[in-house]
């Protein structure tokens, strides 16, 4: 188990060093040349959370399922997220995008949790952390034909997603704690839609998802934006989310959704 992590770990690591070297090297260029188009925003998402999570549920028969927020106690949480977005000529554009996710709270059920039982009074956090690494290409001639207030992007995105819960009895005399920590990467297709009446304004749509087997994966977010100046901007919207999975002995269904805001700087 240990070698796990610790391979799971040097892959982590070399992940997120590559994306960190390759934006950081587009960056740089993106600001000494006019061919390139950076942008760069951070913001606030008010997560709300709902569904159910099972790990190792076929070890024992039953509702193993931990609801989210019924029995775990799940509340609204606001996470900072940032996004980094480059125009490239010729190559493929790139689009990064962070999302922190983390809930917790006090709850009661009687279940098993990765072999372990709990039996009552329970404390749970949950962490969701996912990365999007997107390559996409703008189709071509569509700002050409709406003159210039139609944008569209489609291609390719890959998430990582790392699954870290743990489930604590607090009962008192009871020490019984389970745990799961996992990644997933979930390829998923990518599809952008910038509508911009005005340069001042613009309404932007952006899809990434996947549907296989069982299972699915949805990321949603609708974005009204509004420059205020002649680099940055202001902006706020909505994003939802909608997971199921059965992968690596976790069995989820997952819907986060909530209002967002952010501002950035686009060169």
């Amino acid at each position: 188990m240990d070698n796990d992590i610790y391979k799971k770990g040097g892959i982590l690591v070399k992940f997120f060093t590559g994306c960190l070297i390759v934006l950081a090297s587009v960056a740089f260029v993106a600001t000494n040349s006019f061919a390139i188009g950076l942008e760069v925003a951070v913001g606030g998402w008010n997560q709300s959370i709902d569904g159910q999570l099972a790990y190792q549920s076929a070890l024992i028969p039953g509702n193993n399922s931990l609801d989210f927020e019924n029995e775990a106690g799940f509340e609204d949480e606001s996470l900072p997220f940032v996004r980094i977005n480059v125009d490239l000529p010729v190559l493929p554009n790139l689009y990064f995008m962070g999302t922190p996710m983390e809930f917790e709270g006090n709850g009661n059920k009687v279940f098993s949790f990765g072999g372990t039982d709990i039996d009552g009074a329970l404390y749970s956090k949950a962490k969701l952390d996912h990365y999007d690494l997107a390559l996409y290409y703008g189709v071509p001639f569509t700002g050409l034909a709406t003159l210039g207030t139609l944008g569209i992007d489609l291609g390719i995105n890959v998430r990582q997603m790392n699954i870290d819960m743990v489930v604590e009895e607090t009962e008192i005399g009871f020490t019984d704690k389970a745990s799961v920590k996992e990644t997933i990467y979930v390829p998923m297709g990518f599809l952008a839609i910038q509508i911009e009446p005005t340069d001042s304004l613009a309404l932007e749509a952006e899809l990434r998802g996947i549907a296989y087997s069982d299972s699915h994966y949805y990321d949603m977010i609708a974005r009204l934006k509004l420059r205020f100046a002649k680099l940055a901007f202001v902006a706020a919207g909505w994003r939802h989310e909608d997971l199921e999975i059965n992968e690596k002995d976790i069995l989820a269904t997952v819907k986060v959704s909530g209002p967002f805001v952010e501002a950035g700087l686009q060169f």
